[in-house]
């Protein structure tokens, strides 16, 4: 099902989480970001498109401005999100670099998605980047973004830009390798759920546990962004991104996750 669905769409938008981006010392890992271009590359070459939302700003603040790194106040916060933004952005250009593809910065806040002509313009320059062979990357605009205005997790905003560009997949990368029935960092006996064609009866069958270790985000977050999605026809999967060629290995069916079916 899964190889199905990313050889049968045109447009697709991943997400990255920062769990999935860090490496096991928290630093933005550019070997894992290279991975990922080359093999994003390859899909420009088979006439496809692509987005990515990318978490990872404020980590890639701490590695940069560790002095930092346990100070609360939102200020510095928003601060270490402005410095790892940066960080954030050079990484992904350094990536995609080598296949002399150029990345574009979109930074978004939930006002952005609720003015008409700002999701106009936000919508045209989408189209415009990615059919000009340009890497979108879009993120939160975490230095502006107050609890009224905030999206809140890439989960929902990588939906919201799914919706917006009328993309054909969505692909949440994570740090486990699609929905469970139960957490499978607690219980061992976890069953992978490989399908789901209805999200609101599997939320009844499905234990659902906290935000990962970096992320905002948990498996509730991406529920809803599938949820969000398949009400405009996209489908969705949840697949572990940590994993070697993981969207090669996705394509390819030798790599398991979840796949949301609309």
């Amino acid at each position: 099902m899964i190889p199905s669905l990313i050889a049968e769409a045109r447009k697709i938008v991943f997400k990255f989480g920062s769990n999935t981006l860090a490496d096991q010392n928290g630093h933005i890992n550019p070997a894992f970001l290279a991975e990922f271009a080359d093999q994003a590359a390859a899909l420009i070459q088979r006439g496809k498109r692509f987005i990515i939302v990318s978490s990872g700003a404020q980590i890639a603040g701490i590695a940069t401005m560790g002095k930092w790194a346990r100070k609360k106040d939102i200020h510095y916060r928003q601060a270490l999100c402005a410095v790892g933004q940066v960080e954030l952005m050079d990484a992904w250009k350094r990536a995609f670099a080598g296949h002399k593809l150029p990345i574009a910065q979109i930074l978004l806040t939930r006002d952005d998605f609720g003015d008409p002509i700002r999701t106009l313009n936000m919508r045209n320059t989408l189209f415009t980047l990615a059919d000009e062979g340009v890497v979108p990357v879009i993120n939160e605009n975490d230095t502006v973004g107050v609890e009224e205005i905030k999206i809140g997790d890439n989960d929902t905003l990588a939906a919201q830009s799914a919706v917006l560009w009328s993309a054909d997949l969505l692909i949440l990368f994570s740090d486990i390798d699609g929905l469970y029935d139960k957490n499978p960092k607690e219980f061992p006996n976890a069953q992978l759920v490989e399908t789901v064609r209805d999200v609101a009866a599997v939320r009844q069958g499905v234990s659902i546990g906290a935000a990962n270790d970096f992320g905002s985000g948990g498996i509730a977050t991406k529920l809803d962004a599938a949820e969000r999605v398949a009400a405009y026809g996209i489908p969705t999967i949840i697949a572990h991104g940590g994993k070697r060629r993981a969207l090669e290995a996705l394509a390819q069916g030798t790599q398991r996750g979840t796949a949301f079916l609309v």
